[in-house]
Order: C-alpha cells, then structure tokens, then sequence
C-alpha cells in the first residue's frame, strides 16, 4: 500500500488541497460561512441536481443498452468479433470537445435527423444522455464482459437440469458472480457522468450545467475561486459517500468463483431468439457508435480529400496556433502515453493485490481513495499541479513527466477496478498449496497468481493506454506549447475559425480514434494466446 498512498498524496491530495485552501482561506483564515452563502444560491441548487439526476439515467441507461452487448462479446463467437470489441472501445478515448461536435452533426441543426425527420435533440437531456452511452458503452462490456466470458456455463446447466428455468438459473446462479463486476462498472460510469464537462457543455447549451461545468465557469470565466473551492468539496464529498456505498454493496457479494478459459465458453449462436439478440447488438452498435465515427471521418475529409491531412505537417500553415507541426502531437501523445500506461499498471497492480490481501476499515478507505480521481474535477487538479509542483524538490512545472503523472491519475483507477474481481475470485487455497509445496510468496504470486490474472491485466493495460491517449482535462494546463498532445491540439484547433482548423482538428481527431483501434486491436490479438488463462 505504500507505493500507491505516496503516489496519491503527492499528485493528488496535495495540488487539489493547495487549490481548495486558496479559494477558501482569506488573511490566513478559513472562511467556512462560504458554504452556507454558495449553497444557498438557487442556480446552484439546481445544478446539484442535475448533475445528480443525469449521471443516474446515464448510468441506468448505459447498463441497459451495454449489457446485452456484454453478454454476446461474452458468450458468442461471430465473425469480425476482436474487431468490433476494439471500435466499441474508441470512443472511450476521443476529446469530449470532438465528440459533442459529432452528435451535433447528427442531432443538431443540419444533422441527420433534421435531414431525415425535422428532429432536433441538440440542447435537450436526450442528447446528453445518448452521449454519455456513446463513452461508456466499453466500460460495461469491458468490464462485465470480461468476468461473464469466465464464469463456468455448466454451473447455470445445472441450475435448469434440477428445473430452474432459464431466467431462475441465471437470476440465482449468474447474476450474484456478476454483481462485483456490474457494480463497479456502474460505479465507473456514474462517476463519468457525475463529472461530465465536454458533452454537457457542447449538447446541452447554457440551460444545462453540472458541478464539472461550473467549477470550470466560476474558475476560467468568472475567477470566483471561492464559489469553485465549495463546489470542488461537494463533489469530492458525494463521491466519497458513492464510493462507501459502493464499497459495502460489494464487499457483502464477495465470494470465489469457478473461471474457466474464454474459449470454452464462446460459441455461435444458436435459435432465432439469439441470433435476434445478436443483431440487436449489432444495431446499436452501429446507431451509437459507429455513426457518429463516421460523421467524424466524413468531416476530417470535408469534400477536399486529404488536405487537411496534410495541413497538419506543416507548421507555417499553424504558425498562429502551433510552435510545431501538429502532426507531431500524435508521437507526443503515443509516448506520454505508454509512460502514463506503466505508471499506472505499476500502482493500480500493486493497489490491488494490496486489496485482495488485506482488510479493515483502513483498507476500505484506501480502496475508495483509489477512485477520487474520477470524481474530482481534472480542473482543480491541472491547476493545483501548477501551483503546487513549482518549486525544489518537486519543480516539475517544465518537466515532460507531469504529463504521464496526470494521466496515470485518471488510469489507476481503471486499473484497480478490472483487476480486483479477478484477484479476489482466485481461490485463497491454491496459493496455500503452493505454499505446503515449499514456494514462496514471490514465486507462488508468480505461479498461481500471475497466469490466472494475465487477462485482466492486458485489459486493464488496453484501458489505461486508451484512457491516458484521450485525456484533456488537466493536460490541457500543463502540456508545454511545443509538446501538446491530440487532444490539447484538437481543443486549440477548434478553438480558432475558419474551416481550415475545423478541418485539421477533425484529421487529428480521425487519427487519434485509428491510433486506438489499431492499439486495442493488437491488445486483442497478444490475448488469443490463451494458455495462461483462466
């Protein structure tokens, strides 16, 4: 625990502590009566709860339509499956700049729907909504699929041969060894939403605002550090409270369970009703997916071929936005990356075997920690990472590693969350017996753990990368100008008029989104050799 904890307090606790102190310190004393004065306020009564209400319909929203999706990357086996499991994750990784961008080509005036039916859902909840599915659908399927294609089918084949029916064995039988999984995929989710900035801002208009919203409104536009200091401490206690919540729904469903290799488990499907199933998924897929990729590579096009493709290695072309070329942000992005990536294993790994091996009340504590990142607004902390990290002996404001460091913020967590279920589900008696043989406990975590856990921790390594490829929040503070990153150049690209811009941020964007695919595609192929598996 002590790698994580230091890693925590350093690059977390202290920058969002130093920028919570300045808002709410006057003359060296602590102002609490703001709490009272900003509470009060109705316009803020009324983004607490909306910033409640949408990420639990996000939320209710994304299970429902993600995990018939789990089920069928779970249990079929189709052509094109590896393929689709990667595009379904892409989205997960684009600027939220760029991706309201595209649902207002599809929703707003203009778009596919006005072109088709005279509908417009631009500035509407429902446009925020089907966004917020359009992230997280991965997150589902990733994290619940990833257990359901390792639960034992023989166990619900028992449960009907004794005269369950089907929806009794699964109810009694599937559903409790999946409870951890949905839970923490549901968790992830509301967190996401909770802190919805890019897609609320974009879709929703000025009618709707979150605390993430107008803790960037009071901070940015209205230096109201105060306002922005409160608001920060109300999000950061409500997510404390979820993640309690969380934490003691999970721990009463806790239980080892019998995994099996994936392939045993996968098969074609068979009967109308799944082939139906299938077809449903693929559907949406390609409603809430794949289209709104489309528009997105249609747009970086633009009717002109690739000239704004080519725009983007030329830095006189960009002289009034870029100190360098633009194009050069891709190999930015690809190095902070894969440094965010093992920082991010490093201390998410370590987290959890830590979690899996000890309990208490200090244990579950630092398990919900692990998950404040999400849950704080990456404002707060791209700032406080200014403000804090300035001086010897931690003066990294110009160092390249500040950036890999907040990105690992946000990637442990994911870390932690895929790799948990798995760990706990290891049965504690093989690594007893590996020690009645005479192993020790380096070797036996090596023999018995290591193997069992081999898939969880390439997904959760997929994840990490992909996570730290499209993180915008607190990069776009202290990404240096000749070092910006995909989504810091997007941002500035669409920042600034003219087509020519437009143009090349969404070239850059296309190109990130393929710099995924083919990332999560490859994750895919190093995961047929299964035999270390479960």
């Amino acid at each position: 625990m002590a790698v994580p904890v230091a890693f925590f307090a350093v690059f977390f606790a202290y920058p969002v502590a130093a920028i919570v102190g300045r808002g709410l310190k006057a003359d060296g004393v602590w102002q609490f009566g703001r709490f009272g004065e900003v509470l009060a306020r109705p316009e803020i009564r009324d983004v607490l709860w909306f910033t409640l209400w949408q990420a639990l319909a996000s939320t209710a929203l994304t299970l429902l339509i993600a995990l018939p999706g789990a089920y069928v990357f779970a249990r079929f086996d189709f052509p094109g499956k590896q393929v689709l499991r990667a595009v379904v994750t892409v989205p997960f990784v684009l600027p939220t700049v760029v991706v309201g961008t595209a649902f207002l080509a599809l929703l707003g005036r203009g778009g596919l729907l006005d072109e088709l039916w005279g509908v417009r859902l631009d500035t509407t909840v429902w446009a925020i909504l089907l966004a917020h599915v359009f992230f997280n659908y991965a997150v589902v399927v990733r994290t619940v699929g990833g257990l359901w294609a390792q639960l034992d089918p023989r166990q619900e084949e028992a449960a009907r041969v004794l005269g369950a029916s089907r929806f009794t064995a699964w109810r009694r039988v599937t559903l409790p060894a999946l409870a951890p999984a949905v839970a923490a995929a549901a968790l992830m989710v509301f967190l996401f939403t909770f802190t919805s900035f890019g897609v609320v801002q974009i879709l929703g208009g000025p009618g709707f605002s979150t605390l993430e919203v107008e803790i960037y409104r009071q901070t940015a536009q209205l230096l109201a550090l105060p306002t922005a200091a409160v608001l920060t401490l109300v999000q950061f206690a409500a997510v404390g409270a979820i993640l309690a919540v969380h934490a003691w729904t999970v721990r009463r469903r806790e239980r080892a369970l019998k995994l099996v290799d994936p392939a045993m488990t996968a098969r074609r499907p068979r009967g109308a009703g799944q082939w139906t199933l299938l077809a449903g998924v693929l559907l949406s897929v390609l409603l809430l997916i794949l289209l709104p990729l489309a528009v997105l590579v249609e747009r970086s096009l633009g009717g002109s071929g690739l000239a704004y493709y080519r725009a983007l290695t030329s830095a006189d072309a960009n002289s009034g936005t870029f100190l360098v070329a633009p194009i050069e942000a891709i190999g930015n992005s690809l190095r902070y990356a894969l440094v965010a990536t093992l920082i991010a294993l490093v201390v998410g790994g370590l987290a959890a075997a830590a979690l899996t091996r000890r309990a208490g009340r200090l244990v579950r504590g630092f398990d919900a920690l692990l998950m404040l990142p999400l849950g704080v607004s990456a404002v707060t902390v791209g700032f406080g990472f200014l403000i804090t990290l300035d001086k010897p002996p931690l003066d990294l404001r110009t160092s390249w590693i500040l950036v890999p460091l907040a990105q690992a913020l946000v990637g442990v967590p994911f870390v932690v969350r895929i790799m948990l279920p798995v760990l706990r589900a290891v049965d504690a008696r093989l690594r007893e017996a590996a020690a009645v043989l005479g192993a020790s406990p380096l070797r036996a975590w090596r023999e018995v753990d290591l193997p069992l856990v081999r898939r969880a921790l390439l997904v959760a390594a997929g994840f990490a990368f992909a996570v730290s490829l499209g993180e915008f929040g607190a990069t776009v503070f202290i990404a240096r100008p000749d070092n910006p990153t995909l989504p810091v150049a997007v941002a500035r690209l669409l920042g600034r008029s003219g087509d020519l811009n437009y143009g090349q941020a969404m070239a850059l964007s296309t190109i990130l989104m393929l710099v995924c695919a083919v990332s999560l595609l490859l994750l895919e192929r190093i995961r047929t050799d299964r035999s270390g598996e479960f």
